[in-house]
């Protein structure tokens, strides 16, 4: 008879980790990063309900996708509304507010028993901001912004780094895990994630601003770019980033993987944070490298870029002495 339960057991467990693995999931977004993600949660057999402000971007994301895996949601809302748990990755804290606050927005659709976790990279307040609304309407949040691009969302390589209701977090392992290759729980406290992730892309950015300014010099003394790659690569410096922005600094190749223009965002939020007055010497090493990037941004037009042509400021040179201004990338 023990036997009999356990068996039983062991079955109706089954079929729960079915339904759950089977249950469709939101998600809204589906732009560089979103795509990648998404994809990463088809793959793992989650069938998906999505939203995205552009609606041939979901018509060509449906059409990719196995017959009936993918429906195309009229609103936000209706995404939030049709699913348990829903996944957003949008790109500025303005497109984060208006999707979450438009006619059919991601408010509307919050109910008791919904969960938002929510990808994108904003400011700390923002996040607090949007955690805050959620809850009021009965919803539970959880901040994850992530490390990595296009490349690591489409290989399901990101790096979750997360805050708020931890049991999202523990509940949703399945799918960080099918989108990431680690999920790191920061704090209970929203916001947190927001901090850790604005310190990993300003020290992402004023790397990358260096091998930029070092590459150039290396041209400039005649020094073979594949030599200098190679040192590199097999050297202390050696890193995923160096080995993949090298070569394509080397040959301005610049296909966006992360916009530069989204770079010196986090950049300039993670400028902003209060803590950054109290570290000695003001963070001006940081503040030159985002220097480079407002000049890349603005006076070369590379925004829409790459990051990686932050190097071009180096073969260029500035026609004018940046200015950093406080929320100038909202």
């Amino acid at each position: 008879a023990a036997g009999g339960h356990q068996e039983r057991f062991a079955m109706g467990l089954a079929l729960l980790i079915i339904a759950c693995a089977s249950a469709p999931r939101g998600f809204i977004g589906l732009g560089i990063m979103g795509e990648g993600m998404a994809n990463q949660l088809l793959q793992a057999g989650v069938p998906l309900k999505v939203w995205t402000r552009n609606r041939a971007v979901s018509e060509r994301f449906k059409a990719a996708a196995a017959p009936g895996t993918v429906t195309i949601e009229a609103s936000p809302a209706a995404v939030i509304s049709a699913c348990e748990r829903t996944f957003l990755m949008l790109s500025t804290p303005a497109a984060c507010e208006d999707v979450y606050t438009m006619s059919g927005g991601v408010l509307e659709g919050v109910r008791e028993g919904k969960q938002i976790i929510d990808c994108a990279t904003l400011q700390p307040g923002d996040m607090v901001s949007l955690a805050e609304r959620v809850r009021a309407r009965g919803g539970a949040f959880l901040e994850a912004p992530v490390s990595g691009s296009k490349g690591p969302a489409a290989a399901g390589a990101l790096i979750f780094m997360a805050a708020g209701d931890r049991g999202v977090f523990d509940v949703a392992q399945s799918d960080l895990g099918a989108m990431g290759k680690l999920n790191v729980f920061v704090s209970e406290t929203v916001g947190e994630a927001t901090k850790m992730k604005l310190v990993v892309n300003l020290v992402m950015g004023t790397q990358l601003a260096a091998l930029g300014e070092g590459l150039v010099l290396a041209e400039k003394l005649g020094l073979g770019a594949e030599n200098v790659q190679a040192v590199l690569d097999n050297g202390a410096m050696a890193s995923p980033m160096v080995k993949l922005k090298g070569p394509a600094m080397a040959s301005s190749s610049y296909a966006p993987a992360f916009p530069l223009k989204y770079a010196l965002k986090d950049m300039l939020f993670a400028l902003e944070l209060p803590e950054a007055r109290r570290v000695a010497g003001g963070l001006h090493v940081s503040r030159a490298a985002a220097a480079a990037f407002v000049s890349a941004d603005e006076e070369l037009q590379l925004g829409e870029s790459d990051f990686a042509a932050v190097i071009e400021v180096s073969r260029e040179g500035p026609r004018r002495a940046p200015r950093i201004e406080v929320g100038q990338h909202n």
